[in-house]
């Protein structure tokens, strides 16, 4: 990464950047591609945000398929002048897209929704399934696996069964479980591997033994769907949850006498919590309660998007319970609970802005920095560094999306905007 002038985030002045023989990240230096090669582009001209903040007027150097330190002189340029540039989105909790279900849908209609949160920003995205009986979800896992071992998917993401009947949400009562710890690992076995998380009710039978369990093997348990008190949530968190499933939903309220689990997931620092910005899940108070608590480093925005998302109103499935969606609000038919959402994440990094005022940097940070080092990608996503993969997304000055690239490829490319 190089800008075009000297900046707050100390990146270097660009000139010449191709004749002072600069490596990205500090490797030893290698063969430099020729000025006519194909696979290195510059996106000059944008606002550019990096870790250490925004860079007016930068440049990003893309070679192949991950950003680099420097280009060759005569390397071809994308002028974004009054855009900006900010990493490719992470989303690690999202159930479905362009009429798609992950927990039901084909590898096609699967890979569909993939494609769907892709031309809305998602360069990075864990699958979400819903309560189902366990020899179900184990299938959809191994089918789930395959897709995240050819890149398509960054992990699997199983929310219920272990799950509080109390606060089950859109999910189905009769196939809710307690968290066995030997059924937590027939769902983590069946992944192969690429299991990133699963959500548990930890006040339940097993729950605290499921949380170390999973901690052992490398997946976040999340606390979520849950009646926890704030005693038994500091024990969980202790135990080594680190994640907090769609905060504020599906557990208890913030009480002034029985805190619950809201005020222990705020303040433990150890926790990421996710939130779903779509003006619907969240009061716009909330949504800065727990920036103010958590702070811009522990905030991971999420879709929790089912198959609506980037399709429509009508009715649609969600496991085996039947959802009416209308005017974007998806909503059990029986009993009319909020069935996730039909947001994505390009709506929701437009929302905190405009409408929360919240600082770009922070909003950049929790739609894809803070939920890449929570699910352990950092190293190659995440942020706009050299050596990561070439994941962005180009945003107009009124933070309309614009353009997406993914590993160095154009989903959305701004020139044909």
């Amino acid at each position: 990464m190089t800008t075009e002038r000297t900046s707050l985030a100390g990146v270097h002045d660009s000139a010449p950047s191709g004749a002072r023989g600069e490596t990205s990240c500090g490797s030893a230096a290698r063969a430099r591609p020729t000025p006519t090669d194909p696979h290195v582009v510059v996106l000059s001209g944008a606002n550019v945000v990096l870790p250490t903040g925004t860079v007016p007027g930068g440049r990003v150097i893309v070679e192949g398929t991950r950003i680099a330190g420097s280009a060759p002189v005569g390397a071809p340029m994308v002028d974004l002048r009054n855009h900006w540039v900010v990493p490719g989105f992470v989303d690690m909790h999202n159930h479905g897209g362009g009429g798609a279900s992950f927990t039901s849908g084909t590898v096609e209609e699967i890979l569909k929704g993939i494609h769907t949160h892709r031309l809305h920003g998602t360069t990075t995205l864990v699958a979400s399934t819903v309560t189902g009986d366990m020899d179900g979800l184990a299938h959809r896992a191994g089918l789930l696996s395959e897709l995240a071992e050819q890149g398509d998917l960054a992990g699997i993401h199983f929310e219920g069964p272990f799950i509080s009947p109390c606060r089950k949400g859109a999910h189905s009562e009769e196939l809710l479980r307690d968290p066995d710890p030997a059924e937590v690992r027939k769902l983590i076995d069946a992944a192969r591997g690429r299991a990133s998380m699963v959500t548990l009710a930890t006040e339940l039978p097993g729950g605290i033994d499921s949380v170390r369990l999973l901690a052992e093997h490398g997946v976040i348990a999340a606390i979520g769907h849950t009646d926890a008190t704030y005693e038994q949530t500091v024990e969980a968190i202790d135990a080594g949850a680190t994640v907090a499933t769609h905060l504020f939903n599906a557990m208890p309220t913030l009480g002034h006498r029985s805190p619950g689990p809201i005020a222990a997931l705020l303040e433990d620092e150890r926790i990421t919590v996710e939130l779903i910005n779509d003006g619907v899940h969240l009061h716009p108070a909330s949504l800065q309660l727990a920036f103010h608590h958590a702070g811009g480093d522990r905030v991971a925005f999420i879709t929790d998007a089912m198959d609506a998302a980037g399709f429509g109103d009508g009715r649609y499935m969600l496991g085996p319970l039947e959802v009416e969606v209308s005017e974007g609000v998806a909503r059990l038919v029986e009993g009319g609970s909020i069935a996730g959402s039909t947001l994505t994440l390009d709506r929701a990094f437009k929302r905190a802005v405009t409408v929360d005022r919240l600082p770009i940097e922070d909003v950049v940070s929790a739609i894809a920095g803070n939920p890449a080092r929570s699910l352990g990608l950092y190293d190659r996503v995440g942020s706009l560094e050299p050596g990561k993969d070439a994941d962005l997304v180009v945003l107009d000055a009124d933070f309309e999306l614009k353009g997406v690239m993914r590993r160095g490829e154009w989903v959305v490319d701004p020139q044909l905007g």
